[in-house]
């Protein structure tokens, strides 16, 4: 093993190596080690009384060190440095208290700051956005004119969904109802849905809300024209009246689930329903075929039912579309 390699353990590469010296020459004192390793005698010393602080070594007869057992050595270090991970460990989980102190920093801000910003390109628009949702907390409030969805903008959008579904974020999201015409948008809605995030449909939006947190909302400048930039709004009033016209659409909207229920003949039989969730995970045929008590045969006859009703090329391309239809 190389010099070095015990770093991780806490060493540094001078005490691996005066370490690994005493190992070969029991009893050898400072001076030897001065001459034989080339360093400065200051730092031999300095290393010499870590080695004794951490009983990696001890001081043997006239002036000479001897080497404590490396399975000991190796023991105590390692006990030293997972305590040390534990409490480096500790105290960033607990680090929740900075919130207050950074908090305070924030307000001291000059109250001239201004609390409605206004941004024109649209690239710098979608990177708030992205940054808004990632680090959202509690709540994210939509309403959106959008008809229909691309693959881009699932792909782009759906790391950011989950992420937020899983963190507890509770997601409440209003789309109009010719949005449901197009199956991509109509499957990815129905996935969200199925994970968790609240959808309401209505007939018409007249402008796009997002708010997060009940802290920060966004608005087109140009609530006819959305390339003309976007309005990024953090002032309490506002920001409250903005939730309040939310509320008033998200009341008057109906269910996503009630607006376009699915009648039982849309969806998988339960045997094949659980067979695609295999499919999902990744399950092997065998073990598949193990856990719903069938033949490797029988198995793959359902998988061949499944790509048959979703049309699908391959089991990826299966999964894709039955995300896509809200069926996983």
């Amino acid at each position: 093993m190389t010099a070095g390699a015990v770093s991780v353990l806490g060493l540094s590469e001078l005490e691996e190596r005066l370490y690994r010296h005493f190992l070969r020459n029991p009893g050898a004192t400072a001076g030897d080690v001065h001459l034989l390793l080339d360093a400065p005698l200051q730092r031999i010393e300095r290393a010499l009384e870590r080695l004794l602080s951490l009983a990696v070594v001890v001081e043997g007869a006239e002036g000479g060190y001897l080497p404590a057992t490396p399975e000991l050595v190796v023991d105590s270090l390692t006990d030293m440095r997972l305590k040390q991970l534990h409490e480096e460990m500790r105290a960033v989980t607990q680090a929740r208290h900075l919130v207050a102190s950074l908090r305070a920093e924030q307000e001291l801000a000059p109250t001239e700051a201004p609390v409605v910003e206004k941004i024109e390109n649209l690239d710098t628009i979608r990177s708030r956005i992205d940054a808004l949702a990632f680090f959202a907390r509690e709540e994210i409030l939509s309403a959106e004119p959008y008809t229909a969805l691309t693959h881009e903008n699932i792909q782009h959008a759906r790391p950011l969904d989950l992420r937020c579904i899983r963190r507890g974020v509770r997601i409440r999201n209003v789309v109009v109802s010719k949005a449901l015409g197009d199956p991509v948008t109509l499957g990815y809605l129905r996935e969200l849905t199925s994970l968790g995030a609240e959808i309401r449909v209505v007939d018409e939006i007249a402008a796009r809300i997002l708010v997060y947190d009940r802290n920060t909302a966004l608005t087109p400048v140009d609530p006819a024209d959305g390339s003309r930039g976007a309005l990024v709004s953090q002032e309490a009033g506002l920001v409250a009246n903005i939730v309040a016209l939310f509320e008033k659409i998200w009341a008057g909207a109906t269910e996503l689930t009630s607006f376009c229920g699915e009648s039982a003949e849309d969806r998988l039989p339960e045997v094949e329903q659980r067979v695609l969730e295999a499919m999902c995970r990744g399950t092997n045929d065998e073990i598949g075929a193990r856990d719903l008590g069938v033949s490797v045969r029988t198995y793959r006859r359902y998988v061949a039912s499944i790509l048959n009703s979703l049309d699908a090329a391959s089991r990826p391309h299966a999964v894709f579309l039955a995300r896509e239809r809200g069926w996983i």
